[in-house]
């Protein structure tokens, strides 16, 4: 069996010598000709109703299916180990679909774990789609579960504190109920959710599969079943990738293995650097915090992502974030470029107060400059607090 840094590679691209092309194709179609009125209405009905394109049907209209979308789709679900994978818009597209297909029978209830995503949380927390969410710690998680509960939902690792969850242990805990997991930090590369028994696996591929902060998209992978629900919502609700950007995040998945495991050890060696600097109190990053031993037995490795807290508080942590010269001050992660944030005042400002990152804490997304650069720009800006 080859490796994920092989099928990274080709995945999704079989057919392209049969096609005479070495390139994916893109499919900037918005409408599609149809056979004729009863073939087009048979088409249409199992687009609209989740299913996928049978050999010689039309496609119909776009917003119901797209061939460069559905060869990032068959990629992203090779590399994270699922039957299949739908792609979305953005990552909060995705994780609407996933609401709206778990409570689609009537359960309104979900258990979910903090920390999360801050637009996860705000979502969650105001019940915009209607449901109703029990915050748990992983340990409260069994007991949490009601007869309505429809889905359980964690991070890990989480945003922005890093913590690790045992997805196994999770998945025990929920029993019957279908646990997903956001892998957006530890991408497919690092971790396969499902291996560990998640149902669904969240991911903002505007992060590190597009890697290039060029794409907004989501996308979820799941089983067979799961994917005919979420392509039903998506279809209904307007919600799936445009194609461009479906090719841009499948070309992203052929570096994506050198790219995190780069941008990875970049990430170790700014967390070693700053566990012993005066101006900081401490460090979260799984690579240094891992007390369950999750790295390398669920994780391949720490990951990219890492935050530190500033000795002073917020308004210490805000003079560092705006004196960095050559890291740029900005919201999202797992680009090319490395990034700095204060996620209580910008991703996590929505979150209930008792559950807001600490006003000191400051994240750090590591890219792939010269990790030597990277630290020189954070010493001048730490002597700033």
């Amino acid at each position: 069996m080859v490796t994920l840094d092989t099928r990274a590679v080709h995945a999704g691209r079989d057919d392209l010598t049969a096609l005479g092309v070495h390139v994916p194709p893109i499919d900037l179609s918005t409408t599609n000709p149809l056979p004729s009125v009863h073939a087009g209405g048979d088409a249409y009905e199992t687009l609209a109703t989740g299913g996928t394109l049978t050999p010689g049907a039309s496609a119909v209209y776009q917003r119901l299916w797209n061939p460069t979308v559905a060869r990032f789709e068959t990629a992203l679900a090779e590399l994270e180990n699922t039957a299949e994978a739908v792609a979305f818009a953005s990552g909060m597209a995705a994780l609407t679909a996933a609401l709206l297909a778990a409570t689609r029978t009537g359960k309104r209830h979900l258990v979910a774990v903090r920390p999360l995503y801050g637009g996860t949380d705000h979502v969650l927390a105001t019940g915009l789609l209607g449901t109703e969410v029990t915050w748990a710690r992983p340990d409260e998680v069994a007991a949490a579960i009601r007869p309505d509960t429809a889905l359980v939902i964690a991070e890990t690792p989480a945003n922005p504190t890093l913590d690790l969850i045992d997805i196994a242990a999770l998945a025990d805990a929920a029993g019957q109920v279908p646990l997903l997991v956001d892998n957006t930090v530890a991408t497919p590369v690092l971790q396969q959710p499902t291996r560990h028994g998640a149902r669904l696996v969240l991911h903002s591929a505007t992060k590190s599969i597009g890697g290039h902060g060029d794409v907004l998209a989501g996308a979820l992978a799941c089983d067979a079943e799961w994917a005919v629900q979420l392509r039903q919502v998506r279809a209904l609700t307007g919600a799936i990738l445009h194609p461009l950007g479906a090719y841009l995040l499948h070309r992203g998945l052929q570096t994506l293995p050198l790219r995190v495991r780069a941008q990875q050890a970049g990430a170790e060696k700014l967390a070693t650097w700053l566990s012993d600097h005066p101006a900081v109190t401490r460090v979260h990053h799984p690579g240094i915090d891992d007390p369950a031993g999750l790295v390398g037995r669920q994780m391949a490795g720490p990951g990219s992502l890492l935050a530190f807290e500033v000795r002073g508080g917020a308004p210490a942590a805000a003079a560092v974030a705006g004196a960095c010269r050559l890291i740029t001050h900005a919201v999202s992660l797992g680009g090319v470029d490395t990034l700095i944030q204060h996620p209580a005042s910008l991703t996590h400002r929505p979150v209930e107060r008792d559950a807001k990152p600490d006003g000191g804490l400051l994240r750090l997304s590591v890219g792939l400059e010269d990790p030597e650069d990277l630290r020189l720009d954070l010493e001048q800006a730490l002597a700033v607090a």
